[in-house]
């Protein structure tokens, strides 16, 4: 006995879970399974499916040059979607991986291994999720409701994408930042260039992210045969890191320009204060990183929810421009 007294961990609590989140502490116990199930307890991941959703709202009602109350609801059905389909995709991945999440520390202690749901329980908590998410889509027009039954394809391939290839970061990027193209043709019920570019703006954002990410598992996906471009860039990963954070910023400022209306300079300028400045938090996250300290990696990690609302925020105050 050292006479410390600490607070008991919540039971089933997850490893890498915020700790003093809601889900271990507020939420009635029959529902943290499922809670958990859908990352509740660690909420970055819905930002970073949120975030390129109101990038592309934001950038389709500056190039359109109008708002309505139907952008409003776009707005906050997107934030209600990407908890749904954040939840649907998370335990979708964690039935696929059951086998592999007990071998892995810092997975061993989801639901589904550690005996907190069945796999059967699982699967019926994702389709539930999709229902609710498939009924805030038919609000939307007849492409966007198009553009968001494709989506389930990537979400579907990406939990197998770390058997096959060194590049699973990619598959992930892809089902990340489907909400850009979603957003826009959702206001403006067509998709067009600007908004490809910012899709593939945030694919590169989240190869940048997502390997930092990666890093915390590289020896034991190693152990289990586990593929992950952390593992494949290794020591390299700054180089890499370097080419995302380009790419990340130039697609976004091509973007802006292809979006921005004709004539409007100071618009245009303003906008392009976004990426220029998502740049700038991107490059202090490199320099904060430390390959082999776990917890610098996920707290740089999480760092990228502010980094991806510096646009948001920026293509909000150009609206008014």
């Amino acid at each position: 006995m050292t006479g410390t007294n600490h607070m008991p961990e919540p039971e089933g609590q997850v490893s890498d879970a915020v700790k003093g989140n809601w889900v271990d502490h507020l939420a009635p116990a029959f529902t943290r399974p499922y809670l958990r199930l859908s990352r509740a307890d660690r909420p970055i991941g819905t930002w970073l499916l949120l975030l390129p959703c109101w990038w592309g709202l934001l950038l389709a009602m500056v190039h359109d040059g109008q708002a309505s109350w139907f952008d409003l609801w776009i707005f906050l059905s997107c934030g209600v979607g990407a908890v749904l389909m954040r939840g649907a995709g998370c335990t979708w991945n964690d039935i696929t991986d059951r086998h592999i999440d007990g071998s892995v520390a810092r997975t061993a202690s989801r639901p589904i291994p550690s005996g907190q749901v069945t796999t059967k329980q699982a699967l019926a908590w994702a389709v539930a999720q999709c229902l609710v998410a498939f009924a805030i889509l038919l609000t939307y027009p007849p492409m966007a409701i198009a553009l968001g039954v494709l989506s389930l394809g990537p979400v579907a391939i990406y939990p197998f994408a770390k058997r096959f290839t060194w590049w699973p970061q990619v598959f992930l990027g892809i089902a990340f930042n489907w909400g850009a193209l979603l957003a826009w043709t959702a206001h403006s019920g067509e998709l067009k260039l600007p908004a490809v570019l910012l899709y593939i703006a945030g694919m590169a954002w989240t190869l940048f992210y997502d390997t930092i990410y990666a890093h915390q598992d590289k020896e034991d996906d190693a152990l289990i045969g586990v593929k992950s471009t952390a593992r494949l860039f290794a020591e390299d990963t700054p180089q890499w890191l370097s080419r995302f954070l380009v790419a990340t910023v130039a697609l976004m400022g091509m973007a802006v320009i292809a979006a921005a209306p004709d004539g409007n300079i100071l618009q245009m300028v303003i906008l392009l204060v976004g990426p220029w400045a998502m740049g700038w938090h991107l490059l202090w996250q490199m320099r904060q990183l430390k390959l082999d300290d776990n917890d610098r990696l996920l707290m740089l990690f999480r760092a990228n929810r502010d980094a991806g609302l510096i646009p948001v925020l920026i293509f909000a105050g150009a609206l008014f421009v």
